[in-house]
């Protein structure tokens, strides 16, 4: 049986929406993209070390898989994060056809829930879901998230899209692990309980 395992970036008000790039996501009007960039070196570095140095497959949403599969695809630093990424079977899940083609992708077809049921069945290496907030509603909703790796970055935002919707399930967490950054940010690691 596979675990999966989420990994975000949010403020302190919860926002995830756009933090790497003003163009990220400007849905709904949302003018405050690249959030996260005064933070940027450090946290990816942190990410690295905790949440990429062990294989893992990825189980992205469309829009974040578009949005990978444009950067890393092309990857040409030959980086250890861009050999990782770009080897791991990236399963998407969207009711359509993504616009991009990247190796080692697998579009899963019929119901999302059950789609992700049967891959957490199977063998394999632990699954990520990097981004992919309308993924992560769902999942989360299901119980279908073994952990909830948390980067929460020093900044309010008041605005944007949330890691955790108003009608979210209601979940305990155990903490499993919780770090502060030398740069202020936090990074938790979360199992519901």
């Amino acid at each position: 049986m596979r675990k999966l395992a989420i990994l975000t970036f949010q403020t302190l008000d919860g926002v995830m929406q756009g933090p790497s790039s003003p163009d990220e996501d400007r849905s709904d009007g949302f003018e405050a993209g690249g959030w996260a960039n005064p933070w940027w070196g450090p946290v990816m570095e942190d990410v690295r070390k905790v949440a990429m140095a062990d294989p893992y497959d990825l189980l992205l949403g469309r829009k974040t898989y578009e949005l990978f599969a444009a950067h890393w695809s092309s990857d040409s630093t030959g980086s250890p994060e861009g050999r990782r990424m770009n080897d791991a079977t990236k399963y998407v899940v969207t009711r359509g056809k993504p616009s991009h083609s990247w190796d080692n992708t697998v579009v899963l077809s019929g119901e999302a829930v059950e789609s992700v049921r049967d891959l957490k069945s199977g063998d394999g290496p632990l699954l990520q879901v990097h981004g992919s907030r309308d993924l992560i509603q769902t999942l989360h909703k299901e119980g279908l998230i073994d952990e909830y790796r948390l980067w929460t970055f020093p900044i309010v935002l008041g605005e944007g899209k949330r890691l955790f919707s108003d009608d979210a399930a209601p979940t305990a967490m155990d903490v499993a692990s919780q770090a502060a950054l030398d740069c202020g940010v936090v990074r938790s690691v979360l199992d519901p309980a």
